[in-house]
């Protein structure tokens, strides 16, 4: 019984990001999408399978792309080509609302047909027909609010094209890992890009990635202290305040 929440303490340590005593480890390229995109080979189009005469393979002026001239882009499944990452992104806001309301209603019965005179003298000192209900009410609101953003990134990445599909668009992914003593630096990408928008230096732009996903992080013993502990974490999902 007195076992269990020292149990709990080492489950919760081994669940941590950063291993106790040593640098993190870097994901294993063995099985990863990348390689497996590189050893399978997609469905070969006309341009692949149309064969060169022998004299026409020997010149260096040809359309091959293992030419002098020829065109080395990425164009297939499990080719490579280099994004370019190049953010400078600023942004700001600023948004102010005012409103403001009064408004006075009074109602009262001076005369009809006399009887407010003979009420007026039944009435408590003070009170008075001519003017039996008065009401006042306004109000006031202001609001302002601003927003400031400002990012900037710049890098490289080698990504590989995953697949080609059907009306020739490629999806493309890419990963890169540094660890520099304790701490591993994560850079991700993926999307989608047309051939036509690859340049001549076999790269791409990050603005010309449909649906691109970029995630710069990391984890290791700085990326750990500046996370709240699990059990803080618990505490700030589950309190009401």
């Amino acid at each position: 019984m007195h076992a269990s929440p020292l149990i709990c303490l080492v489950f919760l340590a081994a669940c941590a990001s950063s291993p106790i005593g040593r640098a993190p480890p870097l994901t294993p390229i063995a099985d990863t999408a990348d390689r497996t995109a590189m050893v399978t080979y997609g469905l070969p189009n006309n341009l692949e399978t149309t064969r060169l005469p022998k004299a026409a393979k020997a010149s260096l002026w040809t359309g091959d792309r293992a030419s002098l001239l020829g065109d080395r882009r990425a164009v297939q499944r499990g080719d490579i080509l280099t994004v370019v990452i190049e953010i400078d992104d600023r942004a700001e806001i600023s948004n102010s609302s005012g409103r403001s309301r009064s408004a006075s209603q009074q109602m009262g019965v001076p005369q009809l047909f006399g009887i407010p005179q003979r009420a007026n003298d039944r009435l408590p000192e003070g009170a008075d027909l001519s003017t039996a209900v008065e009401v006042n009410s306004s109000s006031a609101s202001n609001g302002d609010g601003s927003v400031r953003r400002n990012e900037k990134l710049t890098l490289r990445i080698a990504a590989t094209i995953m697949d080609v599909l059907p009306n020739g668009v490629l999806s493309i992914a890419g990963q890169q890992e540094v660890r520099v003593n304790f701490e591993l630096r994560e850079l991700l990408v993926s999307g989608f890009v047309r051939p036509a928008d690859v340049s001549r230096q076999n790269e791409i732009t990050y603005d010309k990635i449909a649906s691109a996903r970029v995630s710069y992080g990391g984890r290791g013993q700085i990326t750990d202290m500046q996370q709240p502990r699990y059990g803080q974490q618990a505490l700030e999902s589950g309190l009401p305040f």
